[in-house]
Order: C-alpha cells, then sequence, then structure tokens
C-alpha cells in the first residue's frame, strides 16, 4: 500500500502538468527542470536508503521515508513559482528515494530464493497499481473542483500520513520480530537460505553467511566492503540496463500525460482512462514476470541467467516499441501501445533486484542494491529535462523517444555481454 501511494504521488504532477504549465507559463524546459529535479536527490537517496535499512532495519528507513514524502506531496500545493516549485520536488525526491532499495531488502530478507521474485514482483506490482489508480483520482479531484489543480497534493499527502501510522503498527524488520510469524513459517524462510533449495537456483553466494537476507547480520564484518560486490561486472551492467528501464519510465511518468494532451488532443475525461491503462499493464507486468521467472528458475535452474536475460529481451522489445509511439496514427493506438511497453517493462521490474540478490550476502546487500538505484535515478533526473528540451527546441517527440531508445538498448546489450562471466560460473558448479 505504502508503494502504491508512492507512484500515485509521483503520477500526480504528470496529470496535473497541462494546469501547471498554463497557470505559470513554464515552457517544457523550465518544467523539464521541474520534473528533473526530483531525481537529483532521488538518486543519492537511493543509495542511503539501503544503507540505512542495512544500518536501522527496513522498517525505520521506509517508515520515516513514507512520513517525509506525503508531507512534501501536500506542499506542492504551494507552489507559487520556479524557484518554489524546484526547492518542494528537491525535497520531495529525497523522501522518496529509499522506497526501492528499501523494499527489495525486505523482500531479500523475508523471503527464500526460490520465491524471491515473485515477492519482489507482487510488492512492486503496487507502484502502477498506484499510477492506475492515482491518474483517474487526479483528474477526478481537478474537475470537481473546477481545475484545482493543487486540492489531489493535499489529499494524497494527508492519506500518505495515514499510511505510514499503519507502516509502523504492522511492519517488522524479519520474520523473527514479527508475532504473526508461525515456527513452521520460519523454518521454511531460514531453511531455504541455508542452501536446501540450491537445486532451485539459489546461487553459491547466497549461501555464505545468510544472503539470502533473514538472519541477523551475522558475520558481515567478515564480508569484503560494498565496493567488492559493486565492482563485478554482472553488479554494474544490471545497474546501468535499470538506468535504461529507468529511462522510458519516467519519460512515461512525467510526460506522456502531456504528450496525449498536446499532440494526440485528449481531454481531461479521456486522460483520466488513457493516463491508467498502461499502469494497469504494467501491475500485470509485473506480477507476471516475478513468478514467470521464479517459475523458469525452478525448471532450469540458474537462476541468474534466466533472470539476466529477462531483463535483456524485455528490455530490448521494450525500447523497440517506445521508439513507435509517436509514429502510430491514433490517441487510442498510442495508449495501446504505450500498455504493452510498460507491461514489458515491468516484466523486467522485478529482476534487477533479484540479479543482484544472486551475488550479494544479506549483509551488504541494502548497500549494494543502493548503488544500483543511484545509477537508475541518475536517468531520473535526465530523462525528464532532455524530454523537455528536445520537445521544446527540436519539436520533436520522435527525436525524444528515439534518444531513449538508443539508451536502452545499450544497456541491455551490455548486461547480455557482462553476464557472461557469471553464466561461466554457474556451469562450473
Amino acid at each position: 500500500m505504502v508503494l502504491g501511494l508512492n507512484y500515485a504521488d509521483r503520477a500526480a504532477i504528470g496529470v496535473a502538468a497541462p494546469y501547471i504549465i498554463s497557470e505559470f507559463g513554464f515552457s517544457e524546459t523550465a518544467f523539464g527542470w521541474i520534473l528533473s529535479i526530483f531525481a537529483l536527490s532521488y538518486a543519492p537517496f537511493g543509495f542511503l536508503g539501503g544503507w540505512a535499512a542495512d544500518r536501522f532495519g527496513p522498517r525505520k528507513a521506509m517508515g520515516w521515508a513514507a512520513l517525509a514524502w506525503s508531507v512534501f506531496t501536500a506542499a506542492t500545493a504551494a507552489g507559487a513559482g520556479l524557484v518554489s516549485f524546484l526547492v518542494i520536488r528537491i525535497l520531495f525526491g529525497a523522501a522518496e528515494g529509499p522506497q526501492a532499495t528499501v523494499t527489495a531488502k525486505l523482500m531479500n530478507t523475508w523471503f527464500p530464493k526460490r520465491e524471491l521474485g515473485t515477492a519482489v514482483g507482487v510488492a512492486n506490482a503496487a507502484t502502477p497499481l498506484g499510477g492506475a489508480v492515482g491518474t483517474p483520482i487526479v483528474v477526478a479531484v481537478i474537475e470537481a473542483t473546477d481545475g484545482n489543480w493543487r486540492v489531489p497534493f493535499v489529499i494524497f499527502g494527508v492519506i500518505g500520513v495515514l499510511f505510514t501510522v499503519g507502516w509502523f503498527a504492522v511492519v517488522r524488520d524479519t520474520p523473527e520480530r514479527h508475532p504473526w510469524v508461525r515456527p513452521a513459517e520460519l523454518r521454511e524462510i531460514r531453511g531455504a537460505e541455508t542452501g536446501k533449495d540450491t537445486e532451485d537456483g539459489t546461487s553459491a553466494v547466497g549461501q555464505e553467511s545468510g544472503a539470502g537476507g533473514g538472519s541477523a547480520e551475522q558475520g558481515s564484518a567478515a564480508l569484503p566492503g560494498m565496493w567488492h560486490y559493486v565492482a563485478r561486472p554482472v553488479i554494474w551492467a544490471t545497474a546501468l540496463a535499470y538506468f535504461g528501464y529507468a529511462w522510458i519510465l519516467n519519460v512515461f511518468l512525467t510526460w506522456f500525460p502531456t504528450y496525449l494532451v498536446s499532440e494526440r488532443g485528449i481531454d481531461l475525461d479521456q486522460l483520466a482512462v488513457a493516463g491508467a491503462i498502461p499502469w494497469i499493464g504494467g501491475c500485470v507486468g509485473m506480477i507476471a514476470g516475478g513468478v514467470a521467472t521464479d517459475w523458469l528458475v525452478r525448471r532450469l535452474g540458474a537462476a541468474a541467467t534466466v533472470r539476466r536475460w529477462t531483463i535483456v529481451v524485455c528490455l530490448i522489445l521494450t525500447a523497440l516499441l517506445f521508439g513507435c509511439i509517436a509514429l502510430v496514427g491514433s490517441a487510442g493506438e498510442a495508449v495501446a501501445l504505450m500498455a504493452v511497453i510498460v507491461f514489458l517493462l515491468y516484466f523486467t521490474g522485478a529482476q534487477y533486484w533479484t540479479v543482484v540478490a544472486e551475488e550479494v550476502p544479506g549483509p551488504r546487500y541494502g548497500s549494494v542494491a543502493g548503488v544500483v538505484q543511484f545509477i537508475a535515478g541518475c536517468a531520473g533526473f535526465l530523462a525528464p529535462l532532455v524530454t523537455g528540451v528536445v520537445v521544446e527546441h527540436a519539436r520533436s517527440w520522435t527525436t525524444a523517444f528515439a534518444i531513449a531508445v538508443v539508451i536502452t538498448v545499450s544497456g541491455a546489450l551490455l548486461l547480455a555481454v557482462a553476464g557472461r562471466a557469471r553464466t561461466v560460473r554457474e556451469s562450473a558448479r
């Protein structure tokens, strides 16, 4: 629920964009800065969130972050010009930064590796679901208040504070600390982490020092430092592939509603549906990707190879289809194609974190995942800004989409090449 609210908050700025641009007379470049400045703090706080989850536990890291981003969501309604929007958005980005890495840490702590893809997929499916639900809500509230774009931000902020209270009441850092976990469940989780499910694709790394993420961080002092794992080709290549994923996601998240309104002539009523449909595809894709890859790992073994090639193939397909958005004949075709694109994009969504889990022991997982998130988060800054500049000065959505294609395909191909060493190690076992 917290992740769903996170993306509802983030989607609100994209839906409200035409109204904000109209009220303040922002150019595409100026509004691109407003959208991008979010990621200037989001990226480093993604790393800090992973470190905080390792150091203080994911319950505290996520809880305080959720409270902060809810406050800054509501504060967006106080935007009165370029500078105030920039300040609010950079604070909002810092607050939301930890959510992805903290979620990955929590899932890695609570689930055995054979179920990790499904767990991460189901948990993160709340993010596109938040966009799917949040988009029509924002539209409905704006319509009900005669075009007042500020009201949805206040509503989401208040809801976020309430959800934060629920988070602290229900969530615990580990299964051992939760009163609702039965002994049999705990044995299943911890038994999987000791290497009993290697036939299901659990890596040898996962058998070192509780890499499945469950047991208290025993033996962490004896492990190599964070950068030892970050330097592995599979890790930094995964980060660059995730950068491509984040580029397309952020262009969709921030500019697609404006594209539909300005280029495709969609009105507010149509935007409520058209803006939500691709998010539904993303929700289905996130769950399906986690379930499908876990099934393939159980059938085929070689977990890292299965998960890596899922990213490579789906990212390339996503990029090629994304390049066709500006070429289709109607708004309906553009929305339908975007739904397929977001489905394929989110099909890979859980895999970046599971690839990292195959390489990194639990006590280092949050920090390494934070580095991956930081690199991907840089796309959150660059993608909206570059898109705004290209659209304003080149007057070409096609060019903006083509840039996304090149970046995303490059990351996918790099992961395909860099993962060969990992495949050799798997084959040697």
